[in-house]
Parts: C-alpha cells; sequence; structure tokens
C-alpha cells in the first residue's frame, strides 16, 4: 500500500513537472543562483506604434452656428474724437491763413523788384547815347540855372506865373542844351500819357495849338522882318538918291 501511495507521488511530481517545462519552454532553471525575474522584450521591438490617423470630423451645420459676440460701439463719437477734429479744423484753418499771408507777401515783394528794375531800367533810358557827345553833367546844371533865374524874375507876380515862367524857361534850357535827354523824356512822357485818352488828346490839341502859334509867329517874323528890309532898302535908296540930287 506504501509502494503504491509513493508510486502515485511520483507519477504526480512528474506530471507537474511536465506541465511546467510545457508552459515555460526557455526558462533555464539554476540550482545555486538565485532567481531573478528575467525582463522579457515584446517581439517588435524595433518599430515604433503608429498613431492612428485622427477621424474625419465633420463641420456643423451653418443654421447651427451661434455668432460670437462682437463689441458693441457706441453711436456718438467720444470727446477725444471730438477733440481731434476741432484741433484739425483749427490747423487747417491757421495753415490757410498763413500760406494766403505768405503768397501776399511774394507778391508784393515781387511787385517791389519789379518796380525797382523798371524804374532803374527808365532811367537808364533816359540817359543820351555815348555817340551823341551830350554830357549830363553841365547840361544839368545850365538847366537848373535857367529855371532858377525864371524863378528869381517871377517872384513878385502871381502865383500862376510863378509856377509857369521857370518851369517854362527851365524846359526851354533843357531842349537847347541837353536836346537828346529832353527828346527821351518827352517819348517817355508821351508813353505814360498814351494810358489815359483824355490826357492824350489834351497833349495834342495843346500841342498842335503851340506849333500853330510857333508858325504863325514865325511867318509873322518874317513878315515884319520883310517889310523891315523893304523900309530900310527904299530910305537907303532914297538917301542915295538925295546925296545923288546934292552932288
Amino acid at each position: 500500500m506504501a509502494s503504491r501511495l509513493f508510486t502515485r507521488q511520483r507519477y504526480a511530481t512528474g506530471a507537474v513537472v511536465a506541465a511546467g517545462v510545457a508552459l515555460f519552454p526557455k526558462t533555464t532553471l539554476h540550482a545555486e543562483s538565485p532567481k531573478v525575474p528575467e525582463s522579457r522584450k515584446p517581439i517588435y521591438d524595433d518599430y515604433e506604434d503608429i498613431p492612428a490617423a485622427p477621424s474625419k470630423i465633420n463641420p456643423p451645420p451653418t443654421g447651427s452656428m451661434i455668432p460670437s459676440p462682437t463689441p458693441s460701439k457706441s453711436s456718438s463719437p467720444t470727446p477725444t474724437d471730438r477733440l481731434a477734429v476741432q484741433i484739425g479744423k483749427t490747423r487747417m484753418f491757421i495753415y490757410a491763413h498763413v500760406l494766403a499771408a505768405e503768397n501776399k507777401v511774394n507778391q508784393v515783394m515781387d511787385s517791389a523788384l519789379n518796380l525797382e528794375s523798371s524804374f532803374t531800367s527808365t532811367i537808364a533810358s533816359l540817359a543820351p547815347s555815348p555817340k551823341s557827345g551830350e554830357k549830363l553833367m553841365p547840361g544839368s546844371i545850365y538847366v537848373l540855372v535857367a529855371a532858377m533865374t525864371g524863378s528869381i524874375i517871377s517872384r513878385n507876380r502871381n502865383i500862376v506865373l510863378r509856377v509857369a515862367l521857370p518851369l517854362a524857361v527851365g524846359v526851354g534850357a533843357g531842349w537847347v542844351v541837353l536836346p537828346v535827354t529832353m527828346r527821351n523824356i518827352s517819348d517817355l512822357v508821351w508813353k505814360y500819357e498814351q494810358r489815359f485818352p483824355v490826357v492824350a488828346d489834351s497833349h495834342i490839341r495843346t500841342r498842335e495849338g503851340v506849333e500853330k502859334a510857333w508858325r504863325m509867329a514865325r511867318i509873322h517874323t518874317q513878315q515884319a522882318v520883310n517889310i523891315v528890309d523893304d523900309k530900310v532898302t527904299a530910305g537907303r535908296e532914297a538917301a542915295e538918291g538925295w546925296v545923288k540930287k546934292g552932288k
């Protein structure tokens, strides 16, 4: 009976060993070394896990979209905006007036420069040309002396004569001493008179009257000279006749 019990134990032990070998074929048993749990590696350790493709998410329908809240703006401008607008208007107003003042000053300066240039060119045009041989310095002194002489002569007369006589004497002396300069002055005066037709017509009529009076004076003078010559000739002939008769 004991032998059968022992035989059953041997069979049971062999079955356990066989089951262990079948379940763990690569496990090596070492009698003396301590049992160290061996870390087991997976078969495909060289490859990384490939992440799964994300599932396509369909957008929600348009009707179901909820509008995002937008910041509400005030309908009226703020005080800062109104102040900026007023400052801009003020700056534009000041700029416009400064620009207008600057343009006015430039126009005044341009007109002054043009006037100066015109005055200098006009004065230069009155001078006689070097070819004429006329000199201004002694001739001007002679004209001034003649005008002063006319003023001295008419000092006890009325105001019209005291003004007209020095002017007439000076102009006459100028035409005698400085004929080229007086011609240039006459042309310049006539150019300015043409801007006023009334003055130009009066000047023309006055000039024509003076020229007519001068022609008549010359004619009467010539007639008087001829009469005097005739009388002198007649008197001389009569005297010669008396002398001949006396002999």
